[in-house]
């Protein structure tokens, strides 16, 4: 699992035509901010475009060193093939590739190829492809080819997009595992993570519902997905006060991470540790709590 992973946190989606990007880049703006995505595709019109690539190449000169991790989700090849020959653009840790398919990722890569940067990569799974599941295990035959699968920090999921191919949108009292996209994410949890791939969580909409957010937080970690995206700075504390360890959990991973071979299975608060079994999620708490913290099981509403 790349270090980097769970430095995501909750990602802030932000619009490229936002006039304080260079602020927010720069950590003097949202402060607990962890990781951003700075939006060129659905968040603007087609009019704003060559606005939002105007704001990006000025803030580039004006972004300031922090420990926050930065990405771009570009608006299709052009955009893509714009933005790597920008003065500062090495200041950017990688890019959010939009409705990838076994149709156009090599034509991504073969852009990527051309920087001077080995830039991380998040493709989305957000189109109707998504639906077949020998389509997405094409894909996968493609991600885990060697100068694709180091570049992959996590693969997105579109929940949104997903629901829109479907003619549906979210209920507000729901999480999106009570949709069909349910099902659908399950899917390529199945497909991707065995074989090494980190995925996120899809983005929640509502701004004033944090019972349900937080209900769908829960299940996004029951599941394996890690960093859901945030639409808002307000969503931020609420999502990674559930990325927080219980302190039960990092003893146990302690515990079956450092056990030396001492035991290959044994009892710890009244549950079964097993080394051989438990071993990849002892390593993903302790690197959880790293990040994130111990929980104090107070979660602002």
């Amino acid at each position: 699992m790349n270090e980097l992973f769970h430095q995501l946190g909750a990602s802030l989606y932000i619009p490229a035509t936002n006039k304080d990007l260079a602020l927010i880049a720069s950590g003097q703006k949202y402060t607990n901010l962890k990781s951003m995505i700075f939006c060129t595709e659905d968040s603007i019109i087609e009019q704003e475009l060559e606005l939002a690539l105007n704001n990006i190449t000025e803030s580039l000169d004006l972004i300031q060193p922090n420990n926050s991790l930065k990405f771009i989700r570009v608006r299709n090849l052009e955009v893509l093939k714009y933005l790597i020959t920008q003065k500062n653009i090495e200041k950017i840790h990688g890019f959010v590739l939009p409705k990838i398919t076994t149709q156009n990722i090599n034509d991504y890569f073969y852009i990527l190829d051309k920087a001077q940067k080995p830039f991380y990569i998040m493709p989305t799974l957000e189109t109707k492809e998504v639906f077949c599941n020998e389509e997405m295990k094409d894909l996968r035959k493609i991600f885990l080819h060697e100068k694709f699968k180091e570049r992959i920090l996590a693969i997105r999921i579109g929940g949104n997009d997903l629901l829109n191919t479907l003619g549906l949108k979210r209920p507000t009292n729901h999480t999106i595992y009570e949709t069909p996209i349910g099902n659908i994410i399950s899917n390529l949890i199945l497909i991707f993570k065995p074989f090494g791939f980190n995925l996120t969580a899809p983005v929640f909409e509502y701004l004033d519902n944090n019972e349900i957010l937080q209900a769908e937080v829960k299940r996004d970690l029951i599941n394996g997905l890690f960093s859901k995206s945030s639409i808002h700075p307000c969503q931020i504390d609420i999502i990674e006060n559930l990325y927080k360890v219980e302190i039960s959990d990092l003893k146990m991973a302690e515990s079956i991470l450092f056990n030396k071979g001492k035991q290959a299975v044994f009892k710890m608060n009244e549950s079964m540790c097993e080394i051989a079994t438990h071993y990849n999620w002892a390593k993903s708490i302790i690197e959880r709590s790293k990040i994130h913290g111990i929980a104090n099981n107070l979660i602002p509403v």
